[in-house]
């Protein structure tokens, strides 16, 4: 998923919970938000890695 279009479904996610304020459903959907805030993350540091391993491998190899 898209970093960009991720942060615009969280900020729209976030608005709508705090314009409703319903108990029941926030806990649970700032759980997903959460998991899905985790999830980017890894997968950006995944990503950095893979890339700089790439680099380093060029270099050790160059």
């Amino acid at each position: 998923m898209d970093i960009q279009t991720l942060t615009v479904w969280i900020r729209g996610r976030y608005e709508a919970l705090k314009a409703a304020r319903d108990a029941g459903q926030t806990s649970t959907e700032l759980a997903l938000i959460a998991g899905a805030l985790l999830l980017g993350a890894g997968l950006l540091v995944l990503a950095i890695r893979t890339k700089l391993m790439e680099k380093i491998g060029i270099i050790n190899n160059g």
